[in-house]
């Protein structure tokens, strides 16, 4: 905020003072980006330099543009007024130094004169403007309105922190304006209205006599000088330190896609035991938490029974890094084990986090190492023993996989045994669930009307392990990924289509096709893409008014939002879209394993919650879905919350049959 016209007012001995504190403050600030650098240092390796021009497109759109941050209108134009008002002002600061200290004193001549320098004071003067918007609108969402996803830290220390960053932020903008209004009220120059602010500040002090307003100038010049570097020398020791954590944070973000995992650490035993196991990359995720809440705001678990917080997770993770001694273990005294087994890895958390932190890698990581020591409860446990066994959680025999095919004319080709175009990969949920039946039946039904050549593995195919991996189980991940994948290698087929995202997902993520991976669809896409050639035509026109569930596994890990939405609208259906819909949809609360889990106390079911959003629609009788596990669980919400008379759970393929 200071104008360097010259050093005006300012005694030799305080510019000397002003270099001798810079030193001092450079000394504080490279101490505390060692610390960070050090104890990254000490996580695993992580290989993250191949597309390096993708990822710095990406920090100039999240991190200049703040892109997500902007997702939000309220705290997004908080953060971006702050945010460019404060880079603007250290930039024309250090223009302003080099310009009087570096060009001035050795070669003679200066940058900002004349109209530059006019246009140079009208800049700094708005941005600080911005600056002031920015923080009063974080003063008053802090300490006013006190959203809930602001509250409930693990200690007190970080609302401390909070309190000194807005404080000082606003201290140094405020004696910036007083420095530069009292040197305008003294010297009066003809260019003061290049400086509105200023000049509007220095009108107050017109009335105060010359020497005062000097010794004022000084007085503020002074404390506005030890401000700044106050705030610099703290910043690797304060929230203020995620400037630097997050653009690299964001720069290093995985590239693989969303729905693959990376691969489990195996030393010493599954997973991760104690912090230095975790790799490099995940340190830095935990020093780039801004504490801004949004994970768990989208957080279906800590929606539901508040055991599981993202945010907290994150923080308690950071904390215990910097713990001297190992005084607390990572698993118990940190983190507990409902926390780890709380969460459906929904990726709603990674979704809306502006600084690209990757919670699932984390909490799978740490629930292999549970899964390594048999810490997990009796339904799990009885669920993954039978998947071992069986290749499904159901605990059957793979001779009843293809039983709902039983009585079906014409008879459903083997895959293994003659070559189809479409290879249908049922699941688990769709083979075995008596429920579903009439759904899994519906939809053999469907391909053979229009006119598909295509087959199941029958009693050859395995659950595919997508929430296998998810829960920890690694080791029968593989096992299951061979299984499946030694039986696809030996039939013939173009493309593989599945009616359950989740297989989707790690059938097209996860699976190793030695660069032949066939063309994978989920059901939807394929009955958008035959609805597109013709192939497939509707009758009539339903008239229904319903809504619309996207899966987690279909959409914010695939992108798959528009081809089911254009199959309902093909119908004859009008389309009312849930509150959370598209990538913000609210998980129905059976991924990541949940659905073989104990439920425990819980406050309301992520399904129950859903749909009590539906009910609310005017004039929705349907509620839509394109995945088994998510019939199976609104099916059972809408008995639970009493709505059976006012909305019925409706699989696509049922739209689709009746439209037929």
């Amino acid at each position: 905020m200071i104008a360097r016209e010259t050093f005006w007012n300012i005694p030799h001995w305080a510019e000397i003072a002003q270099y001798i504190l810079a030193f001092l403050t450079a000394v504080a600030f490279l101490y505390g980006i060692f610390r960070h650098v050090a104890r990254w240092r000490k996580g695993k390796p992580d290989k993250r330099s191949d597309r390096l021009v993708g990822r710095l497109w990406t920090v100039i759109v999240q991190v200049f543009g703040q892109r997500r941050t902007l997702d939000e209108a309220y705290a997004g134009i908080m953060h971006f007024t702050t945010f460019w008002g404060m880079l603007v002002l250290a930039i024309g600061t250090a223009l302003a130094t080099v310009d009087w200290d570096v060009t001035h004193l050795f070669f003679g001549f200066q940058i900002l004169t004349g109209w530059v320098y006019f246009t140079f004071e009208l800049v700094l003067d708005i941005l600080g403007l911005l600056v002031v918007l920015g923080l009063g609108m974080a003063l008053y969402r802090r300490y006013g309105t006190r959203p809930a996803r602001l509250q409930g830290f693990p200690t007190k220390a970080l609302l401390r922190d909070d309190a000194y960053v807005l404080i000082m932020l606003g201290l140094i903008t405020i004696s910036g304006y007083l420095t530069e209004g009292l040197r305008l009220a003294v010297q009066q120059p003809e260019w003061a209205v290049w400086s509105p602010i200023g000049n509007g500040i220095a009108a107050l002090f017109l009335s105060i006599a010359e020497p005062t307003n000097q010794t004022l100038h000084l007085v503020i010049w002074s404390f506005h000088i030890l401000t700044a570097f106050g705030v610099l020398a703290s910043l690797p020791f304060t929230k203020l330190f995620h400037i630097f954590s997050v653009p690299l944070n964001i720069f290093f973000r995985s590239t693989i896609p969303a729905g693959a995992l990376h691969p489990a650490k195996m030393d010493d035993g599954m997973g991760v035991k104690e912090w230095k196991q975790f790799t490099w990359k995940q340190l830095l995720d935990f020093d780039s938490c801004t504490r801004c809440g949004r994970c768990q705001d989208v957080c279906p678990a800590f929606a539901s029974a508040q055991v599981l917080s993202p945010r907290n997770m994150i923080l308690k993770l950071n904390a215990h890094l910097w713990e001297k001694n190992g005084v607390h273990n990572l698993h118990g005294d940190v983190i507990s084990s409902d926390e780890l087994w709380a969460c459906t890895t929904c990726r709603a958390c990674v979704q809306v986090c502006p600084a690209f932190i990757d919670h699932i890698s984390t909490f799978v990581d740490m629930r292999r190492h549970l899964v390594d020591q048999g810490q997990m409860d009796k339904m799990l446990q009885d669920a993954l023993a039978n998947l071992g066994r069986y290749g499904n959680s159901f605990g059957q025999s793979d001779r009843m996989r293809a039983k709902w095919t039983q009585g079906s004319l014409p008879v459903v080709k083997d895959a293994r045994r003659e070559a189809v175009d479409y290879l249908w990969f049922v699941g688990d949920y769709a083979s075995y669930n008596s429920t579903l039946t009439e759904i899994t039946r519906m939809t053999a039904s469907v391909f053979e009307k229009a006119g598909l050549n295509f087959g199941i593995l029958y009693d050859g195919e395995r659950n595919s392990g997508n929430d296998v991996r998810r829960v920890g189980e690694e080791g029968l991940f593989e096992m299951l990924l061979d299984k499946n994948s030694q039986v696809l290698a030996k039939c013939k087929y173009e493309t593989i289509v599945t009616t359950d995202p989740h297989t989707y997902n790690t059938l097209k993520n996860e699976y190793k096709w030695d660069g032949k991976q066939p063309n994978i669809l989920h059901y939807a896409e394929l009955l958008d893409q035959l609805l597109a050639s013709g192939r497939l035509a509707f009758s009539k026109k339903l008239g229904l008014k319903v809504t619309y569930h996207d899966p987690c596994y279909l959409g914010r890990y695939n992108g798959v939002y528009d081809a089911p939405r254009r199959v309902i609208e093909a119908t004859g259906c009008e389309l009312l879209e849930m509150p959370r819909h598209g990538d913000r949809a609210l998980c129905c609360g059976a991924g990541g394993g949940r659905i073989w889990m104990e439920e425990k106390e819980i406050k309301e079911r992520p399904s129950e919650s859903r749909i009590r959003e539906a009910v609310q629609l005017d004039g929705v009788s349907a509620f839509v879905v394109a995945c088994p596990k998510d019939a199976t669980m609104y099916r059972d919400a809408v008995k639970t919350t009493g709505n059976e008379k006012r909305l019925t759970v409706k699989d696509l393929i049922e739209l689709v049959d009746a439209a037929l």
